[in-house]
């Protein structure tokens, strides 16, 4: 099983873009049976914090959308609880996010990369990641 940890960043691009990179990986991983979204609840609550943020009122997000996709993480996702790591991180609200991926082997999808410490295999972007899936999928024909 491919598990992911996903940015809340691409959670918002996916919301304003339906038909960009970010949506085609949100809705890979919510409809393949073969992968998982590590989340806990720092996570969840930071997704849904930011999605209801003043500044993306102007996109007016569906909320019963919002309530499906936290739905769907909660009834797919893998809950993961990880220690909190030392390492240094630019932006200290990442964390939960770096941690938890590492601890659970998870691949963590990012449009900031430069918001976690280089040089982490486990850290993509959408283009990276799906890449990634692809290649995988290629090798197994």
């Amino acid at each position: 099983m491919q598990k992911v940890v996903i940015d809340t960043n691409i959670i918002i691009a996916a919301f304003i873009t339906p038909n960009g990179l970010p949506a085609r990986v949100i809705d890979l991983v919510v409809s393949d049976e073969k992968m998982a979204i590590c989340y806990n609840e720092g996570i969840l609550a930071e997704y849904e914090e930011v999605l209801l943020r003043e500044k993306f009122k102007k996109y007016n997000f569906d909320p019963d959308k919002i309530k499906s996709f936290m739905y769907n993480v909660k009834q797919i996702g893998i809950f993961v609880d990880p220690p909190k790591s030392d390492i240094f991180m630019p932006h200290e609200s990442d964390r939960n996010f770096y941690d938890t991926a590492n601890e659970s082997g998870a691949i963590l999808i990012t449009g900031n990369a430069k918001h976690y410490p280089r040089k982490k295999s486990f850290i993509m972007s959408p283009v990276e990641f799906l890449q990634h899936i692809y290649t995988i999928i290629l090798l197994m024909e």
